[in-house]
């Protein structure tokens, strides 16, 4: 079974930065993708951005140019860097880790709240 602890999040001001990191430790298949998803209060869960290990990085609309998503593969740890925050990047940010193998198993981790301020 995977297991994946976020942390890094918190409360800041609109313009500011937030880190994000997320350890997956586990029995994890050696191909796979991690990243990051978030749900604001009454909507669905949205992609943020996604990296796999063979390099392969995709990003929300939202994300592109303020945030940026880093792995380490050695440590199974994935970071998202988040720059100029606005109030509605306002939601719980999720990590996932997805493997690629047979009914591509899905891990989620419980949750980190990020809250900008105006």
């Amino acid at each position: 079974q995977v297991q994946l602890v976020e942390s890094g999040g918190g409360l800041v001001r609109a313009g500011g930065s937030l880190r994000l990191s997320c350890a997956a430790s586990g029995s994890i298949f050696a191909a796979n993708s991690m990243g990051w998803y978030r749900q604001a209060p009454g909507k669905q869960r949205e992609l943020v951005a996604t990296f796999t290990t063979s390099g392969i990085i995709n990003y929300a609309n939202s994300a592109k140019g303020r945030f940026t998503i880093s792995r380490d593969n050695a440590k199974n740890t994935v970071y998202l860097q988040m720059s100029s925050l606005k109030p509605e990047d306002t939601a719980v940010y999720y990590c996932n880790l997805q493997e690629f193998r047979s009914q591509m198993p899905n891990y989620w981790g419980q949750g980190t709240q990020v809250t900008v301020s105006s």
